[in-house]
């Protein structure tokens, strides 16, 4: 049975590819960065994101991007291949 945002259990980790419309630099990363890239304007930007929040209210969930670090909106209808991770503190000790 595959996972869709509706059907995640509460309390458990889960990724999500998603798409937004966004600031993208010249390279078609998310603006502002860090890097020395001019802004090339408006653009859909794709991504993998790490669920932190879900409103079925309002039919959006807020992720951080795993490759850029940002945090971004997102309607469920922008959203695919939603799966379970195992989420570990990349600041805690092993």
């Amino acid at each position: 049975m595959s996972i869709t945002i509706e059907t995640i259990t509460p309390g458990k980790s889960y990724a999500a590819k998603f798409k937004v419309k966004t600031l993208l630099d010249n390279l078609g990363r998310p603006a502002p960065n860090l890097s020395d890239q001019p802004l090339a304007g408006e653009g859909w930007y794709e991504g993998l994101g790490i669920l932190i929040q879900r409103d079925t209210g309002q039919k959006l969930v807020k992720l951080q991007d795993e490759k850029s670090k940002k945090e971004f909106i997102v309607p469920f209808k922008d959203l695919w291949d939603v799966d379970e991770i195992e989420w570990k503190d990349p600041l805690a000790s092993e």
